[in-house]
């Protein structure tokens, strides 16, 4: 999708504003919305405006990676000042109206209700039928993918699955546990893969498969503990929708690399057009100039010492040294000296201007929740090895130490640093709180609904520890 206009096709009235001080789930318009969705044209440029939405600050661009792998054992933000209200979210000290949690609840629920709009109006337009079943699969995916997101950070939200048309409407929500959200995208998903395309080429390339509404599904079920629905799905992924590990770990990054055979879904940015590049390419890669404050998402020592020697994945996720504009040397033991290069390896002249899709979805993934799925056996130690032999690394067994859990998440977390998978994959395997106490912190498992929220709608109730 590169060069193409799907993402930038936004008409006035799909630009959905928050200007009520509470989670907006109905459009506010200067257009009469009453004389648009009337056409397939019409829908189409709505869906792209759900998918416009993956490049929020509260999305994609920072929220997702502070919440889901700043969180995480992987990396820290040494912030003061105005960066403090990021490094609280590392150092389990936010607070209700936290500014990054805000705008993932916000960001999120844009993108929600950009999708209901798009599935409240779309069976009364008269369009092509199978551009229809496309566009609903890829709301619903859509829909899905921020629910997901929500459902992980905060647990308890509401769960809007229509078009708001009042205040009073939106004032009336509440909040469900994350259990019957989870319940209500496995429908979902369901429905979304059967209405989507195996594939997408040209202009349509980008948009929502099978496979990525397969994948979202699969990772439900894993999460609320389904493995038998989860391995039946992700079978269905490796048998049928054609996707294959590339050859070289470095050859899954950067922008010559973007939808190869492993990638299942990305969020499209570019650069250069002012409001489509990413600004995560300056929070994870090379250090700003010494004359510039704010080095930023730094690797975990521990995340390093993960990588076992010979690994091909150290090189191509991180860098640990660099020579200063003064000439002095850092090396990887100090603060300032470690970053991933996954996303970069130079910051953009303009901060926010970043080309680099973010991989959402890709296919290592599929082969490592299929062993989690399927547990411990001469399989699933296969589809793990099947992993580290591209990383260069020997086949390890029942025999290498560890259960097989710890094995696997340690086999996750060096496979998709910096991926946003992090944080997920502690609570899914039931091992968050120990790990975040080993590292010396104090950990909520849940983010806090933001304060807003509950000024507003007395219905809502906070999340413990808050």
């Amino acid at each position: 999708m590169k060069n193409k206009s799907i993402f930038l096709i936004l008409l006035t009235g799909l630009l959905f504003s928050c200007k009520n001080s509470f989670t907006d789930l109905s459009p506010i318009s200067q257009r009469n919305v009453a004389d648009f969705y009337k056409t397939g044209s019409d829908v189409e440029v709505a869906v792209n405006a759900i998918y416009s939405t993956l490049h929020e600050n509260g999305c994609y661009n920072e929220s997702y990676w502070v919440m889901q792998e700043l969180r995480s054992d992987n990396s820290f933000w040494d912030g003061t000042g105005l960066a403090r209200i990021i490094s609280v979210i590392d150092d389990f000290e936010e607070f209700a109206p936290n500014e990054i949690i805000l705008r993932g609840w916000n960001a999120s629920y844009l993108g929600v209700s950009r999708a209901n709009i798009v599935l409240s109006r779309i069976d009364a337009v008269d369009m092509d039928a199978g551009l229809k079943d496309r566009l609903k699969g890829e709301a619903l995916f859509l829909r899905s993918l921020f629910y997901y997101h929500l459902a992980v950070a905060f647990g308890n939200i509401p769960l809007v699955l229509k078009e708001v048309l009042s205040v009073e409407e939106g004032l009336d929500e509440r909040q469900v546990p994350a259990s019957m959200v989870y319940a209500q995208l496995v429908t979902d998903l369901i429905d979304a893969e059967n209405k989507l395309p195996i594939r997408n080429t040209g202009a349509d390339l980008g948009r929502a498969t099978k496979g990525a509404a397969a994948t979202l599904l699969a990772k439900i079920y894993l999460t609320i503990g389904d493995k038998g629905s989860a391995e039946t799905v992700l079978r269905r992924i490796i048998s049928s929708y054609g996707y294959s590990l590339v050859d070289n770990y470095e050859d899954l990054w950067g922008v010559a690399n973007e939808h190869n055979s492993e990638s299942i879904f990305e969020v499209e940015f570019q650069g250069g057009l002012g409001n489509q590049g990413n600004r995560f390419t300056n929070d994870f890669s090379a250090p700003l100039p010494t004359s510039v404050s704010g080095f930023r998402n730094i690797p975990e020592l521990d995340l390093l010492a993960a990588f076992e020697p010979g690994d091909l994945r150290f090189a191509a996720t991180l860098d640990t040294a660099y020579t200063d504009d003064s000439g002095n040397f850092h090396s990887s033991s100090t603060d300032d000296s470690r970053w991933t290069i996954k996303y970069g390896t130079e910051n953009p002249f303009n901060e926010g201007d970043a080309p680099n899709n973010w991989i959402v979805f890709r296919y290592a993934d599929v082969l490592l929740m299929l062993a989690e799925a399927i547990g411990e056996g001469t399989e699933a130690y296969g589809l793990i090895n099947q992993i580290r032999a591209r990383a260069g690394l020997g086949d390890i067994d029942a025999s290498t130490p560890g259960t097989f859990a710890e094995k696997l998440l340690h086999e996750r977390r060096v496979e998709f640093a910096f991926e946003n998978l992090r944080w997920a994959d502690l609570l899914r395997f039931g091992v968050a709180d120990e790990v975040m106490r080993n590292q010396g912190k104090n950990p909520n498992l849940l983010f806090a609904i933001p304060q807003r929220e509950l000024d507003i709608n007395s219905n809502f109730v906070q999340n413990p520890g808050y």
